[in-house]
């Protein structure tokens, strides 16, 4: 049987709540298959996401990961293109760690691109009535040390993995801030999900920036 590894964060930064966490957990509970789905929430901290997801590689060999963050002041939901081999945190983790100029992996590659089918899973979720586009910057936070140490692991194998961004959630957002309902972002993971088991090669759409 295919499994998917799908997972999200905490809250962090004061939030009271995550809506990529939130989503998850709502994707998890109407699941009905015909994958296995192993859904989990990280820690938002540099040392304990990319060590959580890591073991849940080893110990449930998913061909599918997709694991999933907020990117506050986004408009819409964002699969990434891109992990970069390093932390620079513009604030302390859950932990207090606060790393400046460290690679994610010593010795590790510059950087990965993610393996899931990005254009196709942009265009469905976008099709789906859900806003979506494709970006090229992960960060250099959590998000990104976990896209990165995903597919670090990854490397080499048939597993397909990367990254989606996620906006604030309606219902928890803070006053003015940029936002969809957690249904619609917890249908966009669902179509995500779909659209990367299904979709053997990406889809040959636009999807550069010029800046």
């Amino acid at each position: 049987m295919t499994t998917v590894l799908l997972t999200g964060f905490v809250p962090f930064a004061g939030d009271a709540s995550n809506p990529s966490g939130d989503a998850v957990r709502l994707v998890a509970e109407r699941w009905t298959g015909p994958e296995e789905l192993v859904a989990e929430v990280l820690p938002v901290t540099f040392d304990g996401a990319p060590a959580r997801l890591r073991d849940l590689i080893a110990a449930h060999r998913p061909s599918v990961v997709l694991a999933v963050g907020l990117a506050g002041g986004r408009t819409a939901v964002t699969p990434e293109r891109v992990a970069v081999n390093l932390a620079d945190a513009r604030i302390p983790d859950n932990d207090g760690a606060q790393p400046v100029d460290a690679p994610v992996v010593p010795d590790g590659p510059a950087a990965y691109f993610a393996t899931l089918p990005v254009k196709a899973i942009t265009a469905a979720v976008d099709a789906g009535g859900i806003p979506a586009a494709l970006s090229h910057t992960a960060g250099t936070f959590v998000c990104n040390q976990v896209m990165y140490a995903a597919l670090h692991a990854t490397a080499g194998s048939d597993v397909r993995a990367g990254f989606v961004h996620v906006p604030y959630a309606t219902e928890t957002a803070p006053a003015g801030a940029p936002s969809l309902p957690l249904a619609d972002i917890a249908r966009a993971l669902e179509i995500a999900v779909r659209t990367a088991v299904d979709t053997p090669a990406d889809a040959a759409l636009v999807g550069g920036a010029l800046h």
